[in-house]
């Protein structure tokens, strides 16, 4: 038995290639990929993978095994982020996927398994993943079969200092090993210019409609578009209250519609009294406190709408952090499996 999802999330598959090729122009001479992990930051792994690649991205970036395994049918160039644990091995000796290589003890577990073709992730500052710049002076990738040199910035959404030491120490590294390419820029990397592109940058945010930084809002558009059913439409009167802990009181006899929708589809508690729905170019606000599965909106501009009645959450992922003091990221990757996807 087949049930029709309650809740749809609509992803704009022009609005995402769209997306990819601004970041592919940005990137001027340097190859574009895609980061995708996350399951394509929360909008379906295989329907963004699929929509890029057609579009004419080439590699694809994914945070564990799991999620390469997931994509491996589609034939396409992966790396795996979080690099190469003991029990990854066999999936990394099967071929469909990078590793790539962050400490000196993965590094040591790719030469004596008889690994070939490896990614390696440096550290230049951030301190997450990577084997040190010394390291990587002192010879500790001596004669890896390294595609792909990876760093990654901790700061470029931000005009700071450290964006220089960054992509200084990033570049000290060429010559340095036997790597096919160096890649550095993230979607706000790709907006610091020429010298953070390297060979290959990797966008993610920026393709899912994402603004990493201010100056790059310009050429991005929305991609991810949650959609809601109406289960009920009733009128409010007049100082009653709306939803847990009675945090809206109707000043006015309010029509206000139930939707099926809530903070464990991702919606978050943050957006209570503060984000909207929308019907054509009429915003409804949302009343009261998001709950678990349902949110409430006020439909007194639109009497025409009923029990059933799809309405379209205004998501628009810079002024729905910008209202709820969540980031871009977070209200991405946080949609739930209840949404069906397309």
């Amino acid at each position: 038995m087949e049930i029709p999802a309650p809740l749809r999330l609509r992803v704009d598959r022009d609005a995402l290639v769209s997306n990819w090729q601004a970041m592919d122009r940005m990137s001027g001479a340097a190859a574009c990929g895609a980061a995708v992990k996350a399951n394509g930051y929360g909008l379906g792994a295989t329907l963004v993978a699929q929509t890029l690649a057609g579009a004419g991205c080439r590699d694809f970036f994914v945070a564990n095994w799991a999620e390469a395994l997931a994509l491996a049918p589609l034939g396409l160039t992966l790396s795996v982020l979080h690099g190469l644990r003991a029990e990854d091995m066999a999936a990394a000796m099967a071929g469909f996927a990078r590793p790539v290589l962050s400490t000196p003890e993965q590094v040591a577990r790719w030469r004596e398994g008889g690994g070939g073709a490896c990614d390696v992730m440096v550290d230049t500052g951030i301190n997450r993943l990577g084997v040190s710049v010394q390291a990587v002076a002192d010879g500790l990738l001596d004669g890896l079969a390294i595609e792909t040199l990876i760093s990654h910035l901790a700061c470029a959404d931000e005009d700071v200092p450290m964006n220089a030491r960054q992509q200084a120490a990033f570049a000290g590294l060429k010559g340095r090993t036997r790597a096919r390419r160096m890649s550095l820029a993230n979607s706000a990397g790709i907006g610091l210019g020429a010298d953070y592109h390297f060979d290959l940058t990797r966008p993610g945010l920026a393709l899912y409609g994402g603004i990493p930084r201010p100056d790059m809002a310009g050429p991005l558009r929305q991609v991810a578009r949650p959609e809601a059913q109406i289960l009920q439409r009733r009128l409010v009167p007049a100082g009653e209250t709306v939803g847990y802990n009675a945090t809206w009181t109707a000043p006015a006899d309010t029509e206000v519609a139930i939707l099926n929708l809530g903070y464990a589809d991702g919606y978050r508690r943050a957006l209570s009294g503060r984000g909207a729905a929308r019907a054509d170019d009429v915003v409804l606000p949302v009343l009261g406190r998001v709950s678990m599965d349902l949110v409430a909106v006020d439909v007194t501009a639109r009497p025409d709408l009923a029990e059933g009645d799809w309405l379209a959450m205004d998501y628009d992922l810079a002024a729905a952090s910008a209202a709820s003091g969540v980031s871009q990221y977070e209200l991405l990757t946080g949609l739930g499996q209840r949404f069906g996807r397309g």
